[in-house]
């Protein structure tokens, strides 16, 4: 990875300054979108994709099985594709939700006592489902963990993800912790760390950590992908750390996401542990260690330097890498949202997913903004009383 390098001059301080709020919507907006591609071919290899599909797909898709959606198994009853959001824009707004609420830095109890009432109280708009429910109703067993945990359970919020299988579940809706922290990864990073204990435990907290991190390091001004990924590196810790690093290698040998598409699971596959199947996941899939990592966010990060940034392509990729591809291409939606702004995400894809998901993509992004402000406002605040004891501490003078 090339060095991060700031200087003035350099053409990545001669592009344009993108403000918060174009940088926040575009990191929203960008995970939306690629959820909603990302979802109806969820699950397939890049071979079964194109085969479906006619060759390698450019945009929003309808169900993989057509109209026998509802009854075709193991999908049936979700309607994925033709533009509808899944879980992992659900619990991203909801955690907005959450920020909106508590308008501070989040830690696990938050979750026990906002996301979870908000999961099991609050009916809602399901596009999958079609319908009014419950958005607990449409989560899968691994966040559904985090109603029985901290809801049924009363476990400690801070240790209610030991326990549970270890997957993206946690990683896929951190990218708001990025954006109340924006341009401070280590703090997202530290953030997402307490947040994601209440949900996950091993490589797949460590996920949701590295994540935002990405995400908050995407909004520093002159940002690249090169200087995101060697954030990422610089906070990541074991297998995941290691998966990154494999994974960037590889990518850096690519500037089209078609060649790469093998190469990349080739590097990304001995710190996976579900296997090549997918959808029979092996017999070690899923449990802690520290030499494993989740599959998406290295892939995520990998076609964010295939693409230099570009939000079509990394996107784009990401969908037809297959597998888990509705997360993966959530995250790199919001970090390539976040690097180059709201106008990034193209139109005519943003307007489809919100009017087929019957979802307001940008107001959240408007709150999330606003919270942020308030956010950097107390912690300049703490950060000046700390300075100002710590100074009688040290030069009692003073």
């Amino acid at each position: 990875m090339p060095p991060l390098d700031p200087t003035p001059g350099s053409s990545r301080a001669s592009r344009p300054t993108l403000t918060l709020t174009d940088r926040v919507t575009g990191a929203l907006v960008g995970a939306a979108v690629g959820d909603a591609l990302g979802g109806p071919v969820e699950g397939h290899s890049p071979d079964q994709i194109a085969e479906r599909h006619g060759g390698r797909v450019r945009g929003i898709v309808g169900p993989w099985h057509g109209d026998d959606w509802r009854t075709a198994r193991p999908i049936a009853p979700y309607h994925k594709g033709d533009g509808h959001i899944t879980d992992d824009t659900l619990m991203t707004h909801a955690l907005i939700r959450v920020y909106a609420t508590v308008r501070d830095h989040l830690d696990a109890y938050a979750i026990a006592d906002h996301l979870v009432p908000d999961l099991i109280t609050a009916p809602r708009w399901i596009p999958e489902l079609e319908a009014d429910a419950l958005p607990l109703h449409r989560l899968f067993l691994a966040e559904k963990w985090l109603v029985a945990r901290l809801h049924y359970g009363h476990v400690d919020p801070r240790e209610a993800g030991a326990g549970n299988i270890v997957n993206c579940g946690a990683a896929m809706y951190m990218a708001p912790v990025g954006l109340v922290n924006a341009a401070n990864p280590a703090g997202a990073y530290a953030e997402a760390l307490d947040v994601a204990g209440a949900h996950q435990s091993s490589y797949g907290r460590e996920a949701a950590g590295v994540f935002a991190a990405a995400v908050a390091a995407a909004c520093v001004p002159g940002a690249t992908p090169a200087s995101v990924v060697e954030t990422c590196l610089a906070l990541a810790k074991d297998g995941t750390r290691a998966a990154i690093e494999a994974v960037a290698e590889v990518a850096s040998g690519y500037d089209e996401f078609e060649p790469a598409l093998a190469p990349l699971r080739t590097a990304v596959a001995p710190f996976d542990t579900v296997g090549p199947d997918y959808r029979d996941p092996s017999l070690g899939a899923r449990r802690p260690s520290r030499l494993h990592a989740i599959e998406e966010l290295p892939v995520a990060l990998g076609m964010l330097l295939i693409a230099d940034g570009d939000y079509r392509r990394t996107v784009l990729g990401s969908v037809n890498y297959g597998r888990d591809c509705d997360s993966t291409a959530t995250m790199s939606g919001a970090i390539a949202g976040a690097l180059r702004g709201a106008s990034t995400v193209p139109d005519d894809w943003s307007t489809t997913v919100a009017e087929a998901s019957r979802l307001d993509l940008r107001t959240p992004a408007l709150t999330l903004t606003e919270v942020a402000r308030e956010i950097f406002t107390k912690d300049r605040t703490r950060r000046r009383t700390h300075e100002a004891a710590f100074t009688a501490l040290t030069d009692p003078a003073a």
